[in-house]
Parts: structure tokens; sequence; C-alpha cells
């Protein structure tokens, strides 16, 4: 058995003429198919690559894991006009642990993280304009917003206002390397999490901030509420005064919706590895892939 975790090199016709050779069986697992179903987030040619890569899935593939419901649902929609079948697969949830930090709060004000490489699908442009208006309208008093994660691909119009706005300056904070101990003190500090992505596969900032009993705004996505129920406070993606009202109310001392929020977290259960491994283990036992 081959147990292939990632999408890298799939997009190679001879990746699986290699595997047919060696004579393996091989379970692949799928993230997502945002380059399909969203193109215009992605690299050019992005498209074709992954297409490459769905087809390796789908018609060499001894089993599928998929990392949600929602993921799931999109390789059905995706392969069924192709009259493709899908082969033996499962749905199980990536694990979470809690981030591990300490130490004082690395500022005295209120703030808010985001967490992930920046990138259209993650929508960005949203808050830096949302928090450009906040500037306008509380000067100094504003929250700050702390962007945690490396910068990506076709963000010209982001970068351009991280690196050229006035108003910005010092009320948007970049953090382009950031260890494990250093994200978790950020982000157990912060007023809330925000997430206002486009689309997701998963969504692993939105599981760890829960876990760590951090509340979190995000974009209103059927694959969050599959992971996260009615803990977080969903907005649309498009709605910036939503956003701005939701994130004034959180960085108030008396927020009503962030108590709200952290009183639904305590009902919250985040997905373990121990849970994603024992489905995983369970499924390549009745694909006969293990003893």
């Amino acid at each position: 058995m081959l147990l292939n975790t990632g999408h890298s090199g799939l997009d190679d016709p001879r990746y699986a003429a290699q595997v047919r050779k060696r004579e393996l069986r091989p379970v692949y697992f799928l993230h997502d198919l945002i380059p399909m179903t969203h193109p215009e987030y992605c690299r050019a040619g992005e498209a074709q690559r992954h297409a490459r890569r769905l087809e390796t899935m789908l018609r060499h593939g001894a089993g599928l894991v998929l990392n949600s419901q929602v993921t799931l649902e999109h390789l059905h929609a995706y392969a069924a006009p192709l009259g493709w079948r899908l082969p033996p697969h499962v749905v199980a949830h990536l694990g979470t642990a809690v981030l591990a930090g300490g130490g004082p709060p690395p500022l005295r004000s209120p703030y808010f993280v985001v967490l992930g490489t920046i990138e259209p699908r993650k929508n960005h442009l949203l808050l830096l304009q949302v928090w450009r208006r906040l500037v306008e309208q509380a000067g100094e008093s504003a929250p700050t917003l702390v962007l945690i994660g490396q910068r990506g691909w076709e963000c010209e119009q982001v970068l351009d206002l991280l690196e050229r706005c006035d108003a910005l300056r010092g009320k948007v904070i970049e953090r382009n390397g950031c260890d494990d101990n250093e994200l978790a003190t950020w982000l157990h500090h912060a007023r809330a999490l925000l997430f206002p992505s486009f689309v997701e596969g998963f969504g692993m900032p939105l599981v760890e901030a829960l876990h760590a009993g951090v509340p979190v705004l995000a974009s209103d996505l059927p694959v969050f509420r599959e992971i996260a129920g009615d803990v977080p406070d969903y907005l649309d993606p498009l709605d910036g005064p939503g956003w701005r009202r939701a994130v004034l109310d959180h960085a108030r001392a008396d927020s009503p919706l962030r108590a709200a929020q952290l009183q639904r977290l305590r009902g919250f259960q985040a997905p373990t590895w121990a849970a994603h491994f024992t489905t995983v283990e369970a499924a390549l036992r009745d694909w006969k892939l293990l003893p």
C-alpha cells in the first residue's frame, strides 16, 4: 500500500505509471477541489494541473481519504459528468492540538488575528478596507489587525495597502514568520480570529482557535458549519459593514457577541488526530489494505 497525503506529483502522468510498475495500491488524501470550483483564486494553469491530479486519484486510487463532507460533495459533482466512479472513500476530519504558548499579551490594546497565507481567496482585502474605515473613524482607539502568514500569489492590491497605506501603518501588523509558541501567544490573547475566506476545503485555523478557547468571526461557509456548528459568528464574506460592526463589538470589554460565543464554545468538541486515524485505519481494513 502507498499512502499519499499530499497533492504534489499527482499531476505528472509518470506518477501513476510508477505506482503500477511497483504493484502498489495507492490511497490518496484529497484536500479540496478549489482549483476546479474557484479557479479565479488560483495560479494560472492550476485548474489543469488539479484536473490531472484528480484523474490520478479517481482512475488509479485504491482508496480516497477526504478532509470534509463538503470536499466529498464537490468531488461527486466533479466526477459525475465525466462518468467517473469514486474509489472506496472515507471522510476523516483533520485533528488538532492545543497550541502551547505563554507569556504576556503582545499588545496592550485589543487586537484581532488572521492566520493563513496572503492569497486572494483568504479575502484579506476586505479586512484591510474595513480597518482603513475603522482607523478613519476611531483613530488610535481603533483595534489592531495582526496578519500571520507568508505572502502568496496574485495579491497585489493587498500588498499595496500593506506597503503604501499610511492610515494602516501601526494598526496592521504583518508577521510573515512565526513559530508555534509566538503564534499561540498571539492567538491566545486575541479578541477573535478573523476568517473571511471565500472558499475552504477544511479550515484548520478555525479549529485551532476554537480549540484554544478563542472566538472566531468567519465566513458563512458550509465546511465551517460542518466542523464548528453554530459556535462561530458567521458573516457574508462580502459584507464589509457587517464585519466592521462585528469587530467593533468583539473589541469591547463588555462585548455581548463575544460573551455569547464564549458560552457556546464550552460545548465545542475539536476533531482529534486519534479519531482521524481510527477512521482511516478502519477504512483501510474495510478496503482490505490492512490486516
